[in-house]
């Protein structure tokens, strides 16, 4: 485990094909085992661990949308994404955010700052999407570094790119793409 740690800490000072080369050079460790009844999910932690059911239940969700999803560990004194997902070659970090309840999601978000610059927000309840789309927009705007936030509500799936984030009608357009 303390090579992924390793491995893992080097993609805060990466960037450009250096980063994406790194990120699925961790996907490729054979740390990661493919999770008993599952397709397409690898694991590099146990089921004991105090996040594996909202883990394997995300990880389940980008199955469905043609994803192959690497289950990370959370090393000590790394800040480290909970995903590796890869689909057509291409590997992307996420980290996940389980959206249970009228809780506030800028709060979740936030935690993502400094560690992930791509979200996952796995809508497990009912949200307002006008609330959701200006706590998307107030995220984008406190983190320069955010590149893309992931909704996965029921089937579906939204994404969310900075640049249309911060356009000036998103939060109207974002609605109608939330309740389709």
């Amino acid at each position: 485990m303390n090579d992924i740690a390793k491995e893992l800490a080097k993609l805060h000072v990466l960037t450009g094909a250096d980063f994406s080369r790194q990120v699925e050079k961790i996907a490729c460790m054979h740390v990661f085992q493919l999770i008993r009844d599952e397709n397409n999910i690898y694991s590099a932690i146990g089921e004991k661990e105090k996040d594996y059911k909202n883990l394997i239940i995300g990880a389940r969700k980008l199955v469905n949308h043609g994803y192959r999803v690497f289950i990370l560990p959370n090393p000590k004194n790394v800040r480290t994404p909970d995903f590796i997902v890869e689909r057509r070659g291409v590997y992307r970090i996420y980290d996940l955010k389980t959206i249970s309840g009228e809780t506030s999601v800028i709060n979740r978000l936030q935690e993502s700052i400094g560690q992930c610059n791509q979200v996952i927000l796995n809508m497990s309840s009912v949200y307002n999407a006008r609330q959701l789309g200006k706590d998307i927009r107030q995220y984008f705007e406190k983190n320069p570094n955010g590149v893309e936030i992931m909704i996965l509500k029921g089937n579906q799936q939204i994404i969310v790119k900075r640049k249309y984030a911060l356009k000036t009608d998103f939060v109207k357009t974002f609605m109608m793409r939330y309740y389709k």
